[in-house]
């Protein structure tokens, strides 16, 4: 089981970052499109077009990634507090009353939509127009991601109503923590507390 669950996670994680690239492309797009705009004095209509849908793929694809992380917003202000059972049994609930009757709308709709727009074959509202038909098959897309990474999530709440505490995930880049580096590089607060008067007393006066 612990297996399976970290492979959905590893594919929640690989499009997230294969989608992260988005970033890469929407800057060069942009600077080229500012530099090609008020230096050359060659606007280009499409470049906007192409700006909303990148970015708005990348935000689409990033939920499962973000939710195999834990990363969504949250209130944690009285939730970190609670022991890891009750925490399951409170994300279980939630997951069932409310996210998967909303993703499950979201992927319904965005497959009806996406077909509609390849029926007409839509293009956008714009003198040089793109097609949008491929990009509206994100919604479904990105659907179906989150729909199977909140059913890894739901078997974790159940897992830890099972054993008491939280299965663990797949590792990805994460914020530094600032107790663990001092334990890797084998720093205590009085080292810095000596190094910080240290270049105190060695600043010149002024």
């Amino acid at each position: 089981m612990q297996k399976l669950l970290l492979l959905v996670d590893k594919a929640s994680t690989l499009a997230g970052h294969i989608f992260g690239w988005a970033i890469v492309v929407l800057t060069g797009l942009i600077s080229w499109e500012v530099f090609s705009r008020y230096v050359l004095n060659v606007p280009h209509a499409w470049v906007l077009d192409a700006q909303i849908m990148l970015y708005g793929a990348l935000f689409m694809m990033a939920g499962a990634y973000t939710l195999a992380k834990g990363g969504h917003v949250r209130g944690d202000v009285l939730y970190g507090f609670f022991e890891p059972r009750t925490q399951a049994t409170i994300d279980l609930v939630l997951y069932i009353v409310f996210f998967l009757p909303g993703i499950f709308a979201l992927t319904y709709a965005g497959w009806i939509f996406a077909n509609e727009s390849l029926a007409i074959h839509e293009q956008t509202f714009s003198p040089e127009p793109l097609p949008l038909y491929p990009f509206k098959f994100i919604i479904p897309a990105a659907g179906l991601g989150l729909m199977l990474q909140g059913i890894v999530e739901i078997a974790r709440c159940l897992i830890c109503l099972r054993d008491g505490k939280w299965p663990s995930r797949e590792e990805d880049v994460e914020e530094v923590d600032v107790d663990k580096l001092k334990e890797m590089v084998h720093v205590k607060d009085e080292d810095i507390a000596k190094l910080d008067a240290y270049v105190v007393k060695q600043e010149p006066k002024r």
